[in-house]
């Protein structure tokens, strides 16, 4: 489950986007959710970057990982020097060109950056929902996106792509609509968790739950569980990173001293990497939407959902082609992962590419500026492009 890293420059001019906000539902006509609850109002912060051409049909929705945003990718303000989390791969003459393509980012369901979740004023007390705040599924999160996506007056969606939890969002997508989904890029993901990735997800939720800052999720007029937050996230980085990765920046290297200390206190570079991590993610990410978007991402089951326990029968609806992408050192979603998404697609006909890419830094490298990354995503765009498009890598 991907998280945000810091944003790498380019060094080019970095478009100045806005966020923005979409409303719906009321609660005359809520939005159901699939646990059978129902929310009387959504509210969906989003992004977008190029201009939609007036036939509607160069847009490309990009699904973000479980601690994304809809910030994916430009600058704040012409002095912002922190780019949106995807800057290398989206924006004008980049992989992902927005002087062809009209690219909007949505933050999900659930989440806590803009979007409808536990921190949003339930209408029913006045009071942030927190566990009040029903359920909500991947599924839940991407029929919300086609709200916005119909707002738009988009019939059908050049590509959906996304990484982690994102490429969930994309698999949803492209089984959910295959009317609305052109084609289709998941990376580093998976069609349902393992037990492994519910493992590490309830522990980290539990770090939450246990700290007594947490309070039954009732925290918003108090102190922040932050030290349970701060760990369940220095949980998830772990699983981010690989031991390749952890070994080439860390390795044994002592923080700022020459011996142990011999307390508990930091005396290893990765023991101050993830106390850092961890506070860095306190400042910014509420835990009750960590709380309910890792369950999100536990629940989903592709397979279960749309083809009554057979993945290759959830295919069969499907009709775009797919370009499947995984990392050698993604330990958290591994190649076998993606290469039974990818027999799925193949019994069913489908147009799939998959690649298979050479990577030391874990299951974060799909956010790493990768060349052949980018240039099989550009061949892909240009490939399944009747647009006018200049060419591949």
């Amino acid at each position: 489950m991907s998280e945000y890293i810091d944003s790498i420059s380019d060094n080019t001019a970095n478009p100045v986007v806005t966020k923005r906000e979409f409303s719906f539902a009321s609660k005359e006509h809520p939005f159901q959710l699939e646990s059978g609850a129902s929310l009387p109002s959504v509210t969906l912060a989003y992004e977008t970057m190029g201009e939609l051409s007036p036939q509607k049909d160069n847009a490309i929705l990009i699904a973000h990982a479980l601690t994304g945003d809809s910030h994916v990718a430009g600058v704040y303000a012409e002095d912002d020097l922190k780019p949106g989390w995807w800057d290398i791969m989206v924006g004008p003459g980049k992989p992902i060109d927005t002087d062809t393509f009209f690219v909007v980012c949505i933050n999900v369901l659930g989440g806590c950056m803009g979007s409808t979740g536990p921190t949003s004023i339930n209408p029913e007390t006045g009071a942030p929902y927190g566990l009040d705040f029903p359920v909500v599924t991947i599924g839940d999160m991407v029929r919300a996106q086609k709200e916005l996506i119909t707002h738009f007056g988009i019939q059908k969606l050049h590509c959906v792509i996304g990484g982690s939890m994102g490429g969930m969002q994309v698999l949803e997508w492209a089984v959910r609509y295959p009317e609305m989904v052109g084609s289709a890029i998941p990376l580093a993901t998976t069609d349902r968790h393992s037990a492994l990735n519910i493992a590490f997800h309830e522990v980290a939720r539990q770090a939450i739950m246990s700290d007594p800052n947490w309070k039954r999720g009732s925290y918003y007029d108090g102190p922040k569980p932050a030290h349970g937050l701060a760990v369940a996230r220095m949980i998830g980085h772990i699983t981010y990173l690989s031991d390749d990765s952890m070994r080439h920046k860390f390795g044994r290297a002592l923080q700022d001293k020459s011996v142990f200390s011999f307390h508990f206190g930091v005396d290893f570079q990765i023991e101050s990497y993830l106390r850092y991590q961890g506070q860095k993610f306190v400042d910014r990410f509420d835990a009750n939407s960590f709380l309910y978007i890792t369950k999100a991402a536990d629940y989903f089951d592709l397979g279960q959902t749309h083809g009554e326990g057979s993945l290759v029968k959830a295919f069969s609806r499907v009709h775009c082609p797919f370009l499947v992408i995984s990392f050698t050192s993604d330990w958290l979603y591994p190649t076998s992962m993606a290469r039974g998404m990818v027999q799925a697609m193949k019994k069913n006909g489908l147009d799939v590419s998959f690649l298979e890419i050479d990577a030391k830094w874990g299951h974060d490298a799909f956010l790493l500026p990768n060349e052949k990354l980018s240039c099989i995503i550009k061949g892909f765009l240009t490939r399944h492009n009747t647009l006018s498009f200049p060419g591949g890598c």
